[in-house]
């Protein structure tokens, strides 16, 4: 088996099955602001598990390049972990399907600039990867006490490659 991963596009569909694009794409939900702003509502469902509260921080991440040496995923077990770009600049989504608790195939997307993806719970994921600076995020997830973090370090890591033309 491969460990080169090639990324892809990231779309609606493609992403589904690991959490949420959010963007402003379609027509908005509704005209507000004495009708100088459209709302594109309830784009992410963010879930912070029972008794818990969730909290909006800021991240400023180191930017990376492709190829990208991907060694490790992570996934949250009690909440879902939106990345919320405070730039215009495409950034790297790396998920992983499970399989008995253990991360196996993996996919990667690149972004558009404008879209934020939200993970959905108990799903592997790579760290924050923005592809140029500033690497600037707005990120919500759960920011009470609990174990929330799982990690899996690959026995060989995955080579995260770019789309050739």
């Amino acid at each position: 088996m491969s460990n080169t991963v090639i990324t892809q596009d990231i779309s609606h569909d493609a992403f589904a099955p690991f959490g949420d694009l959010v963007d402003i794409s379609g027509e908005p939900d509704k005209i507000i602001n004495q009708g100088l702003c459209g709302r594109y509502h309830d784009r992410a469902h963010f879930d912070f598990g029972p008794n818990c509260k969730g909290g909006l921080s800021l991240f400023n991440a180191e930017p990376r390049s492709l190829p990208y040496r991907l060694e490790m995923v992570e996934r949250h077990p009690l909440c879902s972990q939106a990345f919320i770009p405070l730039h215009q600049n495409p950034f790297l989504v790396i998920v992983a399907e499970g399989q008995d608790d253990t991360p196996c195939k993996v996919h990667a997307f690149i972004t558009k600039p404008g879209q934020a993806i939200n993970f959905h719970r108990n799903i592997w994921h790579g760290v924050l990867t923005p592809l140029s600076a500033p690497g600037q995020f707005a990120v919500i997830d759960r920011v009470s006490e609990g174990d929330n973090l799982q990690e899996h370090w690959f026995a060989e890591p995955k080579i995260i490659a770019g789309q050739t033309a």
